[in-house]
């Protein structure tokens, strides 16, 4: 539907969500434009209603002007700190795709939903970072912990979230599921609070061992600083946008990539040649393979252009007046720069509908960057989890082909694997696999 119509009005037009105007922005060069060209005008965030109660403009994801700036930066740094990009965290990723491949090893090549084993593994290399160690899979602390996750993303995607988002004023009184969502996000808040209580008793303001103790550290520095951002509920809320970000994304996206090979089992041949050439049978992916795997690199950046799973991006705000292709946006409209409109741009997408690896390969076959595939998003508000995202997509994927060949006893069709949208994100329809030992 937006890509229509983008089509009928162009790619700057109005929609209303209520009384609410919303202006769309449609294909790459008016989201780059906005998002990268002229970022400061256009990096504010846009309101999540169904969260706000629960962030209340504290943290990282929906706050605005200095307070964000500040978490912004401490954000960014401190995960760089503990690996994000660097070698430093592969052997935690390398680590978990080894238990996957355990996991996968002991169903004996059984059919079964593989979403639960995914969600499982990508949310313990972030609880690595953010709590210091990583969770057992059957720990009722972290089935938890993921319940929260999971239920959240679900209740937000259902009629009723939507409903709240389109009309927040009205939802607000009414009873429903989607109240739920705040208790949600307050209860994981509470699951957060215990581990920095623990925290506290054991910190070494010399040795910090997570982004927790990065972060008490720095309430601890700034303590006598009346204006500080760096409080309890700022540590609190960061930390919850970084699991809700960070959990429920990737492995969506990675479930939703398994699926895709099963139904193209000759780019799933490819692939495991491509692993048999490069890393062989005997040594553990690393992320310095993917420089001679260019299919591979070029199979994963499809996935993440054609699966889409943020496909309306999160709302921006314009924090003043602007200009913008003769239109006059005034201060404080919503802007929703559509990432599905980015990633089915036929200017940078020769068969943007289908899945194509081609469209990240010269014609050497080597691999070649595409500034269309904006899966994190871009500018100011892009993904700050980027990095470590990457890194666990390639090495995931490299370890699990390494060791299996994924079968279905369901045969696939075209529409079977188109995207699906389910609320505000993409998601793959019910399927199960089996992972035959190679």
């Amino acid at each position: 539907m937006q890509v229509q119509l983008w089509d009928q009005y162009g790619p700057v037009y109005t929609l209303y969500f209520g009384s609410r105007p919303v202006v769309v922005l449609c294909g790459y060069d008016a989201v780059k434009e906005a998002l990268i060209d002229r970022g400061e005008e256009f990096g504010a965030r846009g309101p999540l209603p169904a969260l706000e109660r629960f962030t209340q403009g504290y943290g990282l994801s929906l706050s605005n002007g200095e307070r964000w700036r500040i978490m912004r930066t401490f954000t960014v740094k401190t995960l760089k700190n503990y690996g994000f990009g660097k070698k430093s965290i592969e052997w935690k990723i390398q680590e978990e795709a080894q238990c996957s491949v355990e996991e996968f090893r002991k169903l004996n090549g059984h059919h079964v939903d593989p979403a639960k084993k995914l969600m499982d593994a990508f949310s313990n290399v972030l609880c690595a970072v953010i709590f210091g160690d990583r969770f057992e899979y059957k720990d009722e602390r972290f089935s938890k912990l993921l319940g929260f996750v999971n239920e959240s993303f679900t209740l937000a995607s259902s009629t009723w979230g939507q409903l709240h988002s389109l009309l927040p004023t009205f939802m607000n009184h009414i009873p429903g599921p989607h109240q739920r969502i705040a208790q949600l996000a307050e209860e994981t808040a509470e699951f957060i609070h215990e581990r920095v209580k623990a925290s506290v008793e054991t910190l070494d303001s010399s040795s910090p061992r997570h982004f927790i103790d990065s972060f008490l550290i720095k309430i601890e520095e700034e303590k006598n600083n009346p204006n500080t951002e760096f409080n309890l509920r700022n540590l609190l809320v960061t930390t919850q946008n970084l699991l809700i970000a960070g959990i429920e994304t990737v492995s969506t996206t990675f479930r939703y990539g398994l699926l895709i090979l099963i139904k193209y089992t000759e780019i799933q041949a490819k692939l495991h040649d491509e692993i048999d050439q490069v890393i062989g049978r005997d040594r553990v992916p690393n992320f310095d393979d993917r420089w001679q795997m260019h299919y591979t690199q070029a199979v994963i950046h499809e996935i993440q252009r054609f699966c889409d799973i943020a496909p309306l991006n999160v709302p921006h705000m314009v924090p003043r007046d602007v200009q913008f292709r003769g239109y006059q946006i005034p201060k404080g409209t919503e802007i929703y720069p559509l990432l599905c409109t980015v990633h089915r741009d036929p200017k940078y997408f020769s068969s943007p509908w289908t899945f194509n690896p081609n469209h990240f390969l010269d014609e050497n076959g080597g691999f070649k960057k595409n500034d269309a595939m904006m899966a994190f998003s871009a500018g100011r508000r892009s993904c700050p989890g980027e990095s470590l995202a990457r890194m666990e997509l390639f090495i995931f994927l490299t370890t699990i082909l390494q060791n299996f060949r994924l079968t279905s006893p369901t045969e696939f069709t075209d529409t079977d694997i188109s995207p699906k949208m389910k609320g505000f994100q993409n998601a793959p329809i019910y399927y199960e696999l089996s992972f035959i030992p190679r």
